[in-house]
């Protein structure tokens, strides 16, 4: 893995920047797109500096790994990652620089709904129960307590807004943003992919308490687009701390997330610098998470 966090692949790729989020970055390449995932790292809607080493290599390669993985449940965007095939569109320099950062993809028509499934109730989840004692819009038992397992996990959809957070709804509100059809089809192959992935990370030490898709289509076909299975698109726990009632600590970005927390930052101005312990401890738990779910 690379030694350098990237904040940017401008520098390295000569196909013209289509999109700037706060991690990936999408090229055009005629055919296809572009994507190269960066060691950014943003909390609270800020992204934050400095970027985090191997942060993007680990994103990237999880994501290739479950996009291998779940072919067979669901076709994906993915056409190749191999950064020799892209000839001159980057660098002599950015071949070494974005090795491992990089997927290139079918062009999909994105569906502007966030498909997330909840094996267990916590985060926003646990928030709505205890305040409608329902989960967008499902009614769920009385006295569940924080982090305890779902009898089935549920499907719980958002609107996707570009600006802003993404919006909460029922399965009923989507079916009428995007039809009936298109949303059973949706839920069934979310649910799946979850109880997948949910399976072969338990065999791994890891509980995989939710996570968030994306589709998109291609010529009418539903395909699996962005990232899949990643920390910055689930929320992983390691068996050995899974404890109800309590704030688990996940393996992801928890540590920039308990820094921020602790330090007095208003999060409405840009915040300071990470100190170098809490960017070292993020850029640990990314490599770990890879390691113990593909070595």
């Amino acid at each position: 893995m690379n030694a350098t966090a990237i904040d940017t692949a401008q520098p390295y790729v000569k196909a013209p920047l289509l999109y700037k989020g706060k991690v990936r970055e999408l090229y055009d390449l005629g055919e296809h797109f572009l994507i190269v995932v960066t060691d950014r790292i943003s909390a609270f809607d800020y992204v934050l500096k400095p970027a985090v080493p191997d942060k993007g290599n680990v994103l990237n390669l999880l994501s290739k790994f479950w996009f291998e993985q779940t072919a067979d449940l669901i076709p994906n965007h993915v056409v190749h990652t191999d950064v020799d095939k892209l000839g001159d569109q980057v660098t002599a320099e950015g071949r070494e620089i974005l090795k491992d950062r990089i997927m290139v993809t079918r062009k999909a028509e994105r569906i502007d709904i966030e498909c997330v499934v909840r094996g267990y109730i916590t985060g926003g989840g646990w928030r709505q129960y205890q305040e409608t004692g329902e989960i967008n819009g499902i009614p769920l038992a009385a006295g569940m307590r924080k982090n305890q397992r779902f009898e089935r996990p549920i499907f719980t959809p958002a609107a996707k807004n570009d600006v802003g957070h993404d919006e909460d709804i029922s399965v009923d509100r989507m079916k009428e943003l995007v039809g009936v059809a298109l949303t059973e089809q949706l839920e069934e192959k979310s649910l799946a992919l979850y109880e997948f992935a949910r399976d072969y990370c338990e065999k791994r030490g890891i509980i995989l308490a939710d996570c968030k898709f994306e589709f998109g289509l291609v010529d009418g076909e539903l395909i699996l687009i962005d990232e899949i299975f990643t920390p910055d698109a689930s929320r992983f726990w390691a068996k050995e701390n899974y404890v109800l009632d309590i704030e688990i600590d996940s393996m992801d970005k928890e540590p920039v997330r308990t820094y921020l927390a602790g330090s007095g930052w208003d999060k409405n101005s840009e915040p300071a610098p990470l100190p170098a312990l809490v960017v070292e401890e993020t850029s640990r738990r990314y490599k770990d998470i890879l390691a113990r779910l593909t070595v």
